[in-house]
C-alpha cells in the first residue's frame, strides 16, 4: 500500500505528459513555448514564461482545461480538453507548471 503512494504521482505524471502530446501540444507545442503553426495563429501564450504562469491559478487552469477559453467575442481560442478526469486535469495543471522556466 505505501508503495502506490509513491508510484501514484509519476503515474499521473506520465499520464499528463501522454495527455500533453495527444491534446495540447499541436498547439501549445512540445514544450509550451506555443511556437506552432496553430500556437501563432491563435496568439497562445508562451507557458514557459513564469510572469505568464504568475497570472493564473491552478483552479483557473483546470477552468481553461476542463472547458476551453473564448476571446470577448465567444470565439473559441482554446478548446477544451476531451475525456479526462479531474484527476486528469489536476495532473494536467501540475504538468503547465513544469513548463515555467
Amino acid at each position: 500500500m505505501l508503495l502506490a503512494a509513491f508510484v501514484a504521482p509519476s503515474l499521473f505524471a506520465a499520464d499528463a505528459a501522454a495527455i500533453w502530446k495527444k491534446q495540447c501540444a499541436e498547439c501549445h507545442g512540445k514544450d509550451g513555448r506555443g511556437d506552432t503553426k496553430i500556437g501563432r495563429k491563435r496568439y497562445i501564450s508562451d507557458l514557459t514564461n513564469p510572469e505568464l504562469q504568475a497570472k493564473f491559478s491552478d483552479e483557473q487552469a483546470a477552468h481553461s482545461i476542463k472547458f476551453g477559453l473564448k476571446d470577448a467575442k465567444g470565439n473559441v481560442i482554446m478548446e477544451p480538453a476531451r475525456r479526462v478526469s479531474d484527476q486528469e486535469v489536476e495532473a494536467l495543471v501540475a504538468y503547465v507548471r513544469t513548463l515555467k522556466k
